[in-house]
């Protein structure tokens, strides 16, 4: 091998070792499943809520703060405060967050969705309809 061949080669192998521990923004921190049922579609003091995006974030304070749980909904870690629900449903209104088809199917409907979430954003897509 030549010292050119050989120094493309070890900086290659460095760029792959530096860049393998640093987060993306794009890194998946995981996911969770939920029911978007009768119950998501009202808020708390049983006004009916508008939006896609209001009605993921109300599923999330119905599973942690109200102990409101569908059969179908999971945990997760990421929105167990009322600020970072804040997010979540900042994330949602946002485009590209879910299809036109995915948030009339939340409005409309009774959905199970998945959930995938990134450090700064989320992705909403329909597992039920």
């Amino acid at each position: 091998m030549n010292v050119t061949k050989a120094m493309a080669v070890a900086a290659l192998v460095a760029a792959m070792t530096l860049g393998a521990g640093t987060a993306k923004a794009d890194d998946m921190l995981g996911s969770y499943v939920a029911r978007i049922s009768d119950r998501d579609h009202r808020a708390s003091d049983g006004y009916p809520l508008s939006s896609a995006a209001q009605m993921v974030r109300q599923d999330r304070a119905n599973w942690h703060k109200f102990h409101r749980r569908d059969g179908d909904d999971q945990d997760d870690r990421w929105f167990r405060s009322d600020g970072s629900r804040a997010d979540l449903q900042r994330w949602l209104e946002r485009g590209g967050a879910m299809s036109s088809s995915t948030r009339r199917a939340i409005v409309n409907g009774e959905p199970l969705i998945e959930v995938d979430v990134y450090p700064d954003s989320v992705r909403v897509g329909i597992i039920e309809d």
